[in-house]
């Protein structure tokens, strides 16, 4: 008798029991081999299905297909496959109306309910949309200013502690008896943690623990924030990355990452294998920040009582990694100018001590509709950052016809990108003064300009949508993740597989 292991069902396709149903793709691992990069050109015209039935070397690289697989798509034409040293899954098609609801456990540090950063809205609106699309959703997270409800989730908050060199950043391992027993009770089809910190680890071992796939995201780009936090040198910037995080992402099933700039570094470090990389699509509410909520009683709060002069906003949490200081010799340039900080964080009170006597002011946390008069009001929105994975706040000023001056680094060039400079907005080489007030003075100083960049920007940011974001992770990432990690199981339960065939008891007949 063979013995099998069980798998999850939620894990497993959907069962092909109407007319309607489109297949979801997992095709058994041993489908697939390493092999050397080589290309093999296969013509087909307007064919439903790809079939490979029986073992074929393809070549010197002995690529063997020994297992039946089976992709369907409509009117699918494969001109060329193209074999890497690290294998891929095949291509999912799963409509949205065909893919079964899942349960998902978020591991989110520190909070998307309270911590302010970049990745508040990019989860916030993540959480919205899967419970959208019908999944069951749980969120395990730092417990600070954790909300009754929120689209139906279920809300877990983990006792945590202050980071040792960020106080304000508040961390989790979520090990705790009570989440580990919740998380056993949810019974999670997948693991989602966001990464880097310590609450990551948890999520880990939880999806270890309790056999199931997890993916990381990674938000924070670890050697800038080392540099600029910790004052640590690039080479233990690059050692630290080295040594957590690729122990961290090579055990994930797979790493979503918010710009390709942030998957090529990535790549380069060895941090984890670049066929399990993946790019979180950028997204921005273009309902909720859009011109029409330009405020003229915001701006004067923004201007300090001078609305008729240059408002420069920036928006964003107040860190010292942001590079803000920047600003401060920004201001010193333009006399004229007002500057407008939206925001809060650890910097906040050293930047307020830096721009005394100046004209600057720091509203604070601003949210909803306050925070999108905020936007649409000023003039130009100017990003110093260097260490941005993306930069969600320039898509949301972008959105709010702001035309944007930020520095060419991080994830910014995906947003502002070389041909659309000068149409969408402006990139400065980072730590510039000169390059910054080249492009920042005549849009200050020329309405015009200021609206034909404004409207540009805005027509570019209403391509992009969380709802379509949130169904790509769901509907094709969350697949590979789990092929990936049936492959990985199946690898280790070769040798038991093995074993259980070698000491088979013989079929004994009954008479």
């Amino acid at each position: 008798m063979t013995t099998s292991v069980p798998l999850n069902p939620a894990l497993s396709p959907p069962s092909p029991t109407s007319s309607s149903y489109t297949p979801t793709v997992f095709p058994k691992v041993s489908s697939f081999r390493h092999s050397r990069a080589k290309s093999i050109s296969l013509i087909s015209t307007s064919t439903d299905s790809l079939l490979c039935s029986r073992p074929k070397f393809c070549g010197r690289s002995r690529k063997i297909f020994k297992e039946r697989s089976f992709v369907r798509a409509n009117k699918m034409t494969i001109t060329e496959l193209r074999e890497e040293e690290e294998e891929n899954p095949p291509p999912f098609f799963e409509s949205e109306a065909n893919a079964r609801p899942r349960r998902i456990a978020l591991f989110v540090e520190p909070s998307p309910f309270a911590y302010v950063s970049g990745y508040k809205n990019r989860f916030q609106n993540f959480i919205k949309y899967l419970r959208e699309m019908g999944d069951e959703v749980m969120v395990v997270t730092t417990h600070e200013g954790v909300p009754q409800e929120f689209h139906g989730a279920k809300l877990i908050g983990s006792h945590s502690f202050p980071c040792p060199w960020y106080q304000k950043v508040p961390l989790s391992l979520a090990l705790s008896p009570r989440i580990i027993s919740a998380v056993a009770q949810f019974k999670p089809d997948i693991i989602h943690a966001s990464s880097p910190g310590i609450m990551v680890f948890g999520a880990l071992a939880i999806a270890k623990l309790l056999c199931v796939p997890i993916v990381m995201s990674y938000h924070t780009h670890v050697p800038v924030y080392a540099k600029l936090v910790l004052w640590a040198e690039p080479d233990y910037s690059v050692a630290f990355t080295d040594t957590s995080q690729e122990f961290l992402h090579r055990a994930a099933d797979l790493t979503l990452v918010p710009s390709t700039a942030i998957a090529k570094d990535l790549e380069a470090a060895s941090v984890t294998a670049a066929n399990k990389i993946r790019l979180w699509n950028k997204g921005v509410d273009s309902e909720s920040f859009h011109p029409r909520y330009r405020c003229h009683e915001m701006r004067l709060r923004l201007s300090n009582g001078e609305p008729d002069r240059p408002l420069i906003v920036h928006v964003g949490r107040l860190g010292v990694e942001k590079s803000l200081d920047f600003l401060k010799r920004v201001m010193d340039r333009l006399p004229e100018a007002r500057i407008a900080f939206i925001g809060d964080g650890p910097y906040r009170e050293e930047l307020e001590n830096m721009f005394a006597g100046m004209p600057a002011v720091f509203t604070g946390m601003l949210q909803g509709e306050e925070l999108s008069q905020a936007y649409a009001s000023g003039d130009v929105f100017v990003m110093p950052s260097e260490s941005e994975t993306l930069g969600l706040v320039v898509l949301e000023a972008m959105s709010s016809g702001l035309p944007v001056v930020a520095a060419r680094a991080g994830g910014i060039p995906e947003i502002i990108s070389d041909d659309q400079e000068g149409k969408t907005g402006y990139m400065f080489n980072p730590g510039d003064l000169d390059d910054c007030l080249s492009k920042l003075e005549p849009l200050l100083h020329d309405r015009e300009l200021r609206e034909t960049i404004g409207i540009a920007a805005r027509e570019e940011m209403e391509k992009y949508d969380w709802r379509a974001a949130t169904r790509k992770i769901r509907n094709e990432q969350y697949n590979a993740a789990i092929w990936f990690w049936r492959k990985k199981r199946a690898e280790l339960l070769t040798p038991f597989r093995w074993l259980t065939r070698i000491f088979q008891s013989p079929e004994v007949n009954y008479r």
